[in-house]
């Protein structure tokens, strides 16, 4: 969300942003929001004129009273009366106003950083480094879910029997992976310094709409019915709402935390779900890394997280590149986007494995997380990035380290999780 400030002195600004994402649509609420504001700093500027005109005839009250002269203090009491129904009046107008203002300013997108590059959708998404050599074998690489049924791993005809289309039990090897994959994430993030949490699996309505866009929460959440919680898409709406409504001291910056959860999500849209594969599901787990920082650390910051993302799958011997989200492949909150997307022999193409974001101060504003330092207080900036997401990250581990005979070769980093096991062999 945009400083309502910077809004009405740089409406041109805010204007040439919108057109850049392409929602010509919102252009009007520019305007709106501006006539708005200025309606509410009058009507704010005359309720402050009559209390302290309230204040001021009180005091002449008591000494007219004082001096026995009643019928002028009586007179005064009158005005007074007059007064403060006009002033509820105008604090009724100013909380309307304000709410107004709020609902527009929550959807006039946040101003994206010049290097994002200018395009309508993720077809115009920018290829930026490799890293790693992508190679396809000489041998068939069969769908995803062929290798895991044929290493005894997926279950998911029983998982369609009990829950529906986009969920599965992961079984016995194949399981042990996907925990490994994830303690070794962890383990991984630690070693880089950030503070390892488990957080609340649900959150209240009024963090879900401090940490995204009314349309991603509308695609994405599942609500509890009867309750003001929802079902976290991804633990990074948790861990951002972790400081909400704080101010944390200057010196305590950055915060850095990685956070294991489940995450769960409608997938509604183009996409749908999958009804052979895992590659897009409602039920998944996750390791994520959040950072809080001053302004001017957020752009280092999010360079050091998308390479921590690339330095983990190259430890486990997956090819992946970075592509730079355009301007119409932002949600509305992000600053700057970075996907990180690992080579699949069998497609022959890459495909995302996670996304790094840089928010700026949106999520901040709207949670009310502020500075305190030397020069005051100011709102502090948040970025979130994917450790790891199996079983998504399993596909690309699984084709990438496949054998001709059907086993899959286990890396040196992920021994240790997996008893020291360096390879998991087929059952059928």
């Amino acid at each position: 969300m945009l400083d309502i400030k910077f809004v009405r002195e740089n409406p041109e600004i805010v204007k040439q942003n919108i057109r850049n994402k392409f929602q010509d649509h919102k252009l009007p609420l520019v305007d709106e929001v501006i006539a708005l504001d200025a309606q509410s700093r009058s009507v704010k500027q005359e309720a402050d004129n009559l209390r302290f005109e309230r204040n001021k005839i009180s005091k002449e009250i008591g000494g007219l009273m004082a001096q026995g002269k009643r019928a002028e203090a009586e007179e005064l009491k009158k005005k007074v009366t007059a007064d403060s129904e006009r002033l509820s009046e105008l604090e009724a107008m100013e909380t309307e106003l304000q709410e107004k203002i709020k609902n527009i300013m929550m959807v006039i997108p946040n101003i994206i950083d010049p290097s994002v590059p200018i395009g309508k959708d993720d077809s115009e998404n920018v290829e930026l480094q490799r890293f790693g050599e992508p190679k396809v074998p000489d041998f068939e690489i069969p769908y995803h879910t062929e290798i895991m049924e044929r290493l005894n791993g997926i279950d998911l005809e029983s998982a369609r029997k009990v829950a529906g289309n986009g969920f599965y039990y992961l079984m016995g090897d194949v399981a042990r992976l996907h925990s490994a994959v994830i303690s070794y994430a962890r383990d991984f993030m630690i070693d880089k310094g950030f503070t390892y949490c488990i957080p609340p699996f649900m959150i209240r309505s009024e963090v879900v709409t401090g940490v995204m866009s009314f349309a991603e929460m509308e695609a994405m959440m599942y609500k509890i019915e009867g309750e003001d919680l929802f079902l976290i898409g991804t633990s990074e709406h948790s861990m951002i709402g972790k400081f909400i409504d704080t101010i944390i001291p200057e010196e305590k910056l950055p915060q850095t935390l990685t956070s294991y959860s489940p995450c769960f999500r409608k997938e509604k849209g183009a996409h749908g779900i999958e009804e052979r594969g895992v590659y897009r599901i409602h039920q998944f787990e996750k390791q994520e890394m959040i950072v809080v920082c001053k302004p001017e650390d957020s752009m280092s910051w999010f360079d050091k997280l998308w390479q921590y993302t690339v330095e983990l799958f190259r430890s486990l011997d997956i090819p992946v590149r970075t592509i730079e989200c355009c301007s119409g492949d932002l949600a509305d909150l992000k600053v700057k986007s970075v996907d990180v997307e690992a080579w699949s022999p069998r497609q022959k193409k890459y495909f995302e494995v996670g996304s790094c974001s840089n928010l700026g101060d949106a999520q901040a504003r709207r949670l009310k997380i502020r500075v305190v330092g030397e020069n005051g207080k100011y709102f502090a900036h948040t970025l979130n990035n994917t450790v790891v997401a199996p079983p998504r990250m399993l596909i690309a581990f699984l084709e990438n380290n496949l054998n001709a005979d059907g086993s899959v070769n286990i890396p040196k980093a992920l021994q240790p999780y997996m008893g020291d096991q360096t390879i998991i062999k087929p059952s059928k």
